[in-house]
C-alpha cells in the first residue's frame, strides 16, 4: 500500500518526537557509580569531573585522569581509594544528578572525601545541557528554567555546592578535602595561566568557611609547569583542559604532595614507594 505524504510526514514527526524524548532520557540518567555493598574502609572517595576521573584502558593516548594515577600511591592494605569523578559533571550536576547520594550511603567515620570541581560549573554543554552553578561562593541563588526538564529551579553558587558536600560528609564522620582545579594548558608571557577563572580561589574559601582540608592543586601543579616550561608541557595534555596519562601523574604527585604538606594522618597510608609516571 502507498502512503500519502501527510501520512509519511506524520510518521516522520513522531519518530522526531520519539528521539528527543530518549536523548532527553539519556542526559538526565541517573549517574554510574561502581560501589557496591562491600566497600572496604577505611576509604577514601574522589569526586570530581573528568579532571580527575577519565579515559579508557590504560592511558596511554586520549584524555586521562589523576584519578586513576592516585589509586596506586596509597597502601592497599591500609586504605582503599574508590575514583568516583563522573566526566562532563559540575559541582551542581554531580549532587542533581544522584552520584552523591550513593556516597553517603556508603560513607562511614573515618574515611576521606576528596573533593574537585570547577571546570564544568561555568557551562553548560550539549551532552550536559544543565549543569551550570552561579558563579562565586556566597549565597546568592538564581531562578532559572531548566533546559532538559523546562520546569523552574533555584540554583546556588559553586562554594554553596562545594561546602554542601563537606557538611554531608561531616554528617557521617567522614573528612573533606577540597581541591582547587588544576589549570588548563593556557599560557600567557611565558606562563601557564593560574586560577581557572575564579574557581580556585572560591574553592579555597569554601574549604574555610566550611572547615574543610584544603589542597591548592592548582598552584602546586602550575609551579610545575611553570619549572617545565610550555614546550614541556604540551605533551601532558591531550586538550587544553585534559592531561594525557603523564599530565595526570603529575596532577596525582601534586595532590599527594599537597596531603604531606597537610600532615595530616592520610599521608601515613601512602604507598612506601610511590610509582612514578610511565608515559610521555
Amino acid at each position: 500500500m502507498k502512503l500519502s505524504f501527510s501520512t509519511k510526514m506524520f510518521a516522520f514527526k513522531r519518530l522526531m518526537q520519539l528521539f528527543a524524548v530518549s536523548m532527553v532520557l539519556h542526559v538526565i540518567a541517573p549517574a554510574q557509580i561502581d560501589l557496591t555493598a562491600d566497600t572496604q574502609h577505611p576509604a577514601v572517595f574522589l569526586v570530581g569531573d573528568s579532571i580527575m576521573h577519565t579515559g579508557t584502558g590504560t592511558g596511554e593516548t586520549g584524555p586521562w585522569g589523576w584519578g586513576a594515577e592516585f589509586i596506586p600511591m596509597f597502601d592497599p592494605a591500609k586504605i582503599h581509594v574508590y575514583n568516583e569523578g563522573l566526566g562532563g559533571r559540575s559541582s551542581r550536576g554531580y549532587i542533581q544528578e544522584g552520584a552523591w547520594a550513593k556516597i553517603m550511603d556508603h560513607l562511614q567515620p573515618g574515611d576521606w572525601v576528596i573533593l574537585q570541581f570547577g571546570h564544568n560549573d561555568a557551562a553548560n554543554s550539549q551532552n550536559y545541557p544543565d549543569r551550570t552553578s552561579v558563579k562565586g561562593n556566597g549565597d546568592d541563588t538564581q531562578e532559572i528554567e531548566s533546559p532538559v526538564t523546562h520546569q523552574k529551579e533555584t540554583i546556588h553558587s559553586y562554594g554553596w555546592y562545594m561546602r554542601q558536600y563537606v557538611q554531608d560528609a561531616k554528617s557521617k564522620g567522614a573528612i573533606a578535602i577540597i581541591c582547587s582545579p588544576p589549570p588548563r594548558n593556557t599560557w600567557v608571557d611565558g606562563k601557564i595561566v593560574r586560577g581557572l577563572d575564579g574557581y580556585a580561589g572560591w574553592a579555597e574559601e569554601a574549604a574555610k568557611q566550611s572547615g574543610a582540608l584544603f589542597i591548592d592543586l592548582n598552584k602546586i601543579s602550575a609551579d610545575k609547569y611553570d619549572a617545565l616550561g610550555q614546550e614541556a608541557t604540551r605533551p601532558l595534555f591531550n586538550d587544553n583542559q585534559h592531561s594525557r596519562k603523564a599530565g595526570a601523574h603529575l596532577n596525582a604527585e601534586s595532590v599527594v604532595a599537597g596531603i604531606k604538606q597537610l600532615n595530616i594522618p592520610l599521608a601515613k597510608d601512602l604507598a612506601v614507594t610511590v610509582p612514578q609516571a610511565t608515559a610521555k
